[in-house]
């Protein structure tokens, strides 16, 4: 069967200069990759991607207005 979303991203509202954690839930245990348009997000400073099981968070930390 294929990996499907359990449960869908939320839309998220937070200040500039703050942080936001964004969770989804899959179906299965998978691999996932963030992505802000076509461009894939790499761990850095400003990103922090976190996998447990079939949860799967990306915490964005000093959001701008281009991270909306």
């Amino acid at each position: 069967l294929p990996v499907l979303f359990k449960e869908e991203l939320k839309d998220e509202e937070a200040q500039e200069g703050a942080s936001v954690t964004l969770r989804c839930e899959l179906t299965k245990g998978a691999p996932v990759q963030w992505k802000i348009g076509p461009k894939v997000l790499k761990a850095s400073e400003k990103y922090e991607m976190r996998q447990s099981g079939t949860t799967a968070e990306l915490v964005i930390c000093d959001l701008e207005v281009k991270d909306a």
